[in-house]
């Protein structure tokens, strides 16, 4: 017997209406007629959600901040949630059944313990620079925050970061419950520093829209967000499509990057850099006014790391006059 591909179900008058997910890695729903499954009911945003198939196999489903919210099982989701065979999907009035039979998730780990595949494919050793950043006192939110008001604000949150990390060149490899992890590739043995500017200019406009949110919605305290910046090789490889998308990185490259990230709370700045990043940036204009060393404990290894540490308002300065001096 052939399995199905995943699909969703729409219950219909006349019938069930399937919406397969293939052909892609990303699927928006919404009223607007440029998703990819159009739901004409008055009670869902125009760009209401998004399902993602990251590359392990999962699904997750990610509320782009829409008024009524989406929800899985009759509960409302605020971070990206992973989905289940036969979990069942609401948005506004519509009722949606996640279909896929063959996918059995290991919940602790976020991998799909049934293909081999998964394995096989992280084949090429490529150098990388990979970002992390989290949204900081994300549990304190939740807990002042109404669930109505916490989803929409997380949600825009993400729909937001998602396009600046593609109009900069990247995508969201991984959502890990109020943090996203991007990747941009690197030449095979060097990196120019013009390589760097889009990854800053992210966390610049990555900043700006939380600053944004922040006044944009009645929050108990601003928004804010920490990030890691790490380069050095991965092995990475993808599920066999062309996308670029498709493609993933693990290994202590990656690894370091969510500890540098965590380490901003430890020296009370907004960004940490490992040492290879700041080295390939180190010739640009200003940058060591902008970012200090620092040293610092990460969990997992036995000696002091180095890291290169600022605020988004020094990297706002940087940029500023970086671009300046290009254009002169």
């Amino acid at each position: 017997m052939t399995l199905q591909p995943p699909h969703l179900v729409l219950r219909t008058e006349v019938g069930d209406r399937y919406l397969p997910l293939v052909g892609n890695n990303c699927w928006t729903i919404g009223r607007g007629k440029d998703n990819t499954f159009v739901l004409t009911d008055k009670w869902i945003s125009r760009h209401h959600a998004m399902i993602q198939q990251m590359e392990t196999g999962n699904f997750y489903l990610i509320d782009l901040g829409s008024r009524n919210g989406s929800f899985i099982n009759g509960r409302r989701v605020s971070i990206p949630v992973i989905l289940k065979d036969a979990d069942y999907l609401l948005f506004g009035q519509t009722e949606l059944k996640f279909c896929c039979p063959n996918l059995k998730i290991d919940i602790e780990s976020g991998v799909d313990i049934d293909t081999q595949d998964f394995t096989a494919t992280l084949h090429v050793r490529r150098l990388i620079s990979v970002m992390v950043m989290d949204i900081r006192d994300f549990t304190a939110l939740t807990r002042k925050l109404d669930e109505k008001l916490l989803s929409e604000v997380i949600g825009s949150w993400f729909r937001r970061a998602g396009d600046i990390i593609r109009r900069n060149g990247s995508w969201v490899d991984k959502y890990i419950g109020d943090a996203i992890m991007a990747v941009w590739f690197h030449g095979a043995e060097e990196v120019k520093s013009t390589e760097m500017i889009p990854i800053f200019q992210t966390l610049k406009d990555l900043h700006e829209v939380t600053r944004e949110l922040s006044k944009a919605y009645p929050l108990p305290f601003p928004l804010r967000v920490g990030v890691g910046v790490n380069t050095g090789y991965a092995m990475v490889g993808n599920s066999g499509s062309s996308e670029r998308s498709d493609y993933t990185a693990l290994g202590d490259t990656v690894n370091a990057a969510f500890r540098l990230e965590s380490s901003t709370k430890e020296i009370s700045m907004d960004i940490a850099l490992g040492e290879e990043t700041y080295n390939h940036i180190s010739e640009l204009k200003n940058v060591h006014e902008t970012f200090r060393q620092y040293k610092v404990h990460l969990k997992g290894y036995d000696s002091p790391t180095i890291t290169y540490a600022g605020t988004f308002d020094h990297l706002k300065n940087f940029l500023g006059k970086k671009l300046l001096s290009q254009e002169n």
